[in-house]
């Protein structure tokens, strides 16, 4: 199978590559642990390329929107973002993204879709299955680039870079600018539990960027630290932790949910029902004792019997113990209840604790 591959896909010497989602990307540079510190200490970047860009234009875009997801879009004012969900008829998550209000241009509403890079086709199908005839869709995926420079340091490497005060961009603000002389979507997004920003460059410009970067001291990050440092996060992972089988009220984000909002949503007569009376599993954060590491789908127990599965887990590179992500029965789900995830035929003793698991002392 060929692979796809990034703009900066030659920028990668040295790194170790794998494949995800159908393209080659880097795992690592130096080491996860190096990268994850990096982040957390002061600024570290990942190629993000491989996510899914769709721009949507015409006539009332957020309103045709907010017949797929579950939060209310209206709330949304041009220069700001909102994280949310794409439903199924089941209330099952087809995908998370974000949402760029991008204003109104003769008429025009603009608005832009970050979405998973394993979704991407999914996503762009159900869209043009599901939005309304005023509304034509543009998928940007292999034309932009986009780069997620994150951690405490990196609003003042960026700043370094461009004559745009970073500091004016509110947390999931949004701002159309420029670095080198190259137009930069700068959102201050990110995947890490970090400030940060996520940067939309022409795919063309998009090593000139990196490398002025490079030379910023910014460190090249692989999705090993990514994945580390998201689930330190607590932040959901599309098909590990949520799916077309989990609903936002099962998998922790409830907040995501405005059944008080006008509009009918694809996914709602569940979501209330589930509301109404109540859910039978949640996702939850579990700590484990020692160094023993739970992985996607092991085994929790409880009084011997399978209860639940782990979704996601690791060796928490900050906090030094082992953390998991795992969906659990309701009555299970409190904080300080005690469980038993199966490893290597074994059980070990997991706590549920609050999420998330880190929290960056300065965040705007």
């Amino acid at each position: 199978m060929t692979l796809h591959q990034t703009p900066l896909h030659a920028l990668y010497q040295g790194a170790r590559l794998t494949e995800f989602s159908g393209w080659e990307m880097p795992v690592q540079f130096s080491s996860i642990k190096q990268e994850h510190q990096a982040v957390r200490q002061a600024a570290g970047m990942f190629d993000i390329s491989h996510m899914g860009k769709f721009v949507l234009t015409g006539t009332a875009v957020l309103e045709v929107l907010q017949q797929l997801v579950p939060t209310d879009l209206s709330r949304l004012s041009p220069g700001k973002a909102q994280y949310t969900v794409l439903l199924n008829p089941q209330g099952g998550i087809i995908d998370d993204l974000i949402v760029y209000d991008q204003g109104r241009d003769l008429g025009s509403e603009r608005v832009t879709l970050i979405v998973n890079a394993a979704t991407t086709n999914k996503d762009k199908d159900w869209l043009l299955s599901n939005l309304a005839e005023t509304v034509q869709l543009q998928d940007c995926s292999r034309d932009q680039a986009l780069i997620a420079v994150q951690g405490p340091e990196s609003t003042a490497k960026l700043q370094a870079l461009t004559a745009d005060d970073l500091t004016k961009i509110p947390r999931y603000g949004h701002h159309t600018g420029q670095i080198l002389d190259t137009p930069v979507f700068f959102a201050r997004t990110g995947y890490t539990g970090e400030d940060g920003f996520e940067l939309m460059v022409e795919a063309s410009q998009a090593a000139a960027v990196w490398q002025a970067l490079l030379d910023q001291g910014v460190t090249p990050c692989g999705l090993g630290a990514r994945d580390t440092l998201r689930l330190e996060a607590a932040m959901a992972l599309y098909g590990q932790d949520i799916a077309d089988t989990t609903t936002p009220l099962e998998a922790g984000l409830g907040w995501l949910v405005h059944l008080d909002k006008p509009q009918n949503f694809i996914g709602r007569p569940v979501l209330q029902q589930q509301r109404k009376t109540g859910v039978s599993r949640r996702l939850v954060g579990l700590q484990l004792e020692g160094r023993n590491i739970a992985r996607h789908d092991y085994p929790i127990m409880a009084q011997d019997k399978p209860v639940g599965i782990v979704t996601s887990g690791t060796l928490s590179p900050t906090l030094g113990y082992p953390i998991a992500l795992a969906y659990v029965p309701s009555e299970l789900a409190k904080v300080g209840q005690t469980v038993e995830v199966e490893i290597r035929d074994r059980l070990f003793p997991a706590t549920v604790v609050k999420r998330p698991f880190y929290r960056a002392q300065t965040q705007n």
